[in-house]
């Protein structure tokens, strides 16, 4: 029915990331085989392949990815082999368009039990835990007994797809800004995921939309998918131009996807009193900020923002209705062979979403 081997991109360590053939896996109880229809290359990808501490640890040892593991958490897929019950366990058959929420709970520790399973104390998220969590650059995946799956409607380009993940992300920080109608929101950082986040940020009928960051052409993009300012600091003194924008006191709600160390305290200096700071970046490096502005000064309300709990079923939606633009951001696509090439062109800062294809 299928070939014995399949191409997978696998990461042994920083810059070293290859393509194998590797057996194609085979479903257990519970499980599903999943053929790949498109993955993306994530900010999160490129700080793994560049050696960031977080993922390899300082000197190269203790990070969160072990190693080799195939990599990538953007992904989805067909349904092609169901292990026994998967099929009753997730609710779905062969030929199914299928995504994987980007963790696997373990539903047995405290935060799975209350309802909160995104932090999850395992936390096994595809593409970075051997064996527990292998990951979609591959022709073939598994999605565990206990991955969370959703069923896509038919007519969703895979390309399309492979964009429910980044969305998901970029709802949950959006809902986490707590936006009311009126407010001035600032969603700093215009790439993939601030893009998503931006055209989410509009259904809530902001007073004003602001987009920041240091790329002309990111930011004329977020123009045309929705933003009211374009603010490059680099070119302008961007707290000073927010609060010229709002009589002086700053933005309502200040949304950080930047992936910059810097972005913290630009936050803290653009947003007004009692307002609301949502952390979305995965940084390299640490980030320094006047703490005397969260509370003495200000009184802010900061909230984290992690993956994209309970938000697959409203993203894949508006995917499929066409209610949030993501055609627009993919730039570029690779067969898997070519990862090398796909991984320059996700680095090299001129494009959004890199794609990888598997090929039939």
């Amino acid at each position: 029915m299928f070939a014995e081997t399949m191409q997978a991109v696998v990461a042994y360590g920083p810059y070293d990331y290859r393509v194998e053939e590797r057996p194609r896996p085979r479903p257990g109880r519970g499980e599903l085989l999943v053929k790949v229809g498109a993955a993306g290359i994530c900010a999160s990808d490129i700080k793994c392949f560049t050696g960031g501490s977080l993922f390899w640890g300082e000197g190269g040892s203790g990070g969160y990815c072990e190693a080799p593991v195939t990599a990538g958490h953007e992904f989805a897929g067909t349904v092609v082999e169901l292990g026994e019950d998967a099929g009753e366990l997730h609710d779905v058959k062969v030929g199914d368009h299928v995504v994987a929420e980007q963790i696997i709970p373990c539903n047995g520790c405290r935060f799975c039990k209350s309802g909160h399973y995104w932090m999850c104390e395992p936390h096994v998220i595809f593409g970075f835990k051997r064996v527990r969590g292998e990951g979609g650059l591959a022709d073939y995946i598994i999605y565990p007994a206990n991955a969370r799956v959703h069923v896509i409607p038919p007519g969703v380009a895979a390309r399309r797809a492979a964009y429910i993940e980044p969305l998901a992300c970029a709802m949950h920080a959006v809902d986490r800004g707590e936006i009311t109608p009126g407010d001035t929101v600032v969603i700093a950082g215009v790439g993939n995921i601030g893009l998503c986040a931006l055209q989410a940020a509009r259904r809530f009928n902001p007073g004003q939309l602001i987009a920041v960051d240091t790329k002309d052409d990111r930011l004329e993009l977020a123009r045309r998918l929705g933003a009211d300012v374009a603010i490059n600091p680099l070119e302008e003194d961007g707290p000073a131009r927010v609060k010229a924008l709002t009589e002086g006191y700053g933005c309502d709600v200040y949304i950080e996807i930047t992936g910059n160390a810097k972005a913290p305290q630009q936050g803290l200096e653009m947003i007004r009193r009692l307002g609301t700071l949502v952390a979305f970046s995965v940084l390299n490096e640490p980030a320094a900020i006047d703490w005397n502005l969260v509370g003495d000064q200000k009184e802010l309300n900061v909230h984290g923002s992690h993956l994209g709990p309970y938000c697959y079923p409203k993203t894949i939606q508006a995917i499929a209705d066409g209610t949030i633009d993501v055609e627009s951001l993919i730039s570029e696509e690779f067969p898997l062979s070519e990862f090398e090439a796909a991984m320059e062109a996700a680095r090299d800062g001129s494009h959004l979403k890199t794609l990888l294809i598997p090929q039939p």
